[in-house]
């Protein structure tokens, strides 16, 4: 998968997770709210993954002075 791949998915599951937790808060469902809390963090996850190719790629390029 490619680091923007990875950097949408990734604010994707975090964006839904964080609409999961608010209907859950506004439902009194602490399963949803839990759901969705598990979801952000997959998200966060994903999305650091996208940032840490992204940082290996720059400092692959600037070793071999690509651009």
């Amino acid at each position: 998968m490619s680091s923007t791949t990875d950097k949408l998915k990734g604010l994707a599951n975090e964006a839904i997770g964080n609409v999961k937790q608010g209907v859950g808060k506004a439902t009194g469902n602490d399963s949803l709210v839990a759901e969705g809390k598990a979801q952000e963090l997959k998200g966060e996850a994903q999305r650091t993954v996208g940032e840490v190719k992204d940082g290996v790629k720059s400092a692959a390029d600037a070793l071999t002075g690509r651009k």
